[in-house]
């Protein structure tokens, strides 16, 4: 089994619904993503996936969020937009960006800052 992974970032502010603390109020994040993949199989290229592709459809769903006040978008509506809450989001954009393509997403990880984290798979 072949794993490819990309990294790629987008900034934007939140706040946590019901949640006792800080993270309470408004406030930004530059957060990092990490996208992975797997494959078993490779194209005449040797490649599992262009990386180029990857990232195409996953800078799409960053523009997306980038810059913007999570709370105010329909996918967080009610929810906190938490890294959680985030991981899964990109997931399930990333996953029917790439049914075309002979590759299984497997995981997405959120950075929210360089130690703190929250990643989503489906098993």
């Amino acid at each position: 089994m072949y794993h490819l992974t990309i990294q790629t970032h987008f900034a934007a502010a939140h706040n946590l619904l019901n949640y006792d603390g800080d993270c309470e109020n408004l406030h930004g994040h530059n957060w990092k993503v990490e996208v992975t993949v797997k494959t078993e199989s490779l194209d005449d290229a040797g490649l599992g996936l262009d990386f180029k592709i990857l990232k195409k459809h996953t800078n799409k769903i960053m523009d997306s969020l980038d810059h913007k006040y999570l709370n105010d978008l329909e996918p967080f509506r009610g929810i906190s937009p938490s890294s959680e809450y985030i991981s899964k989001f990109i997931f399930d954009k990333l996953k029917k960006e790439l049914h075309e393509y002979d590759v299984e997403l497997e995981k997405i990880t959120v950075w929210e800052s360089d130690n703190a984290c929250a990643s989503y798979t489906e098993s």
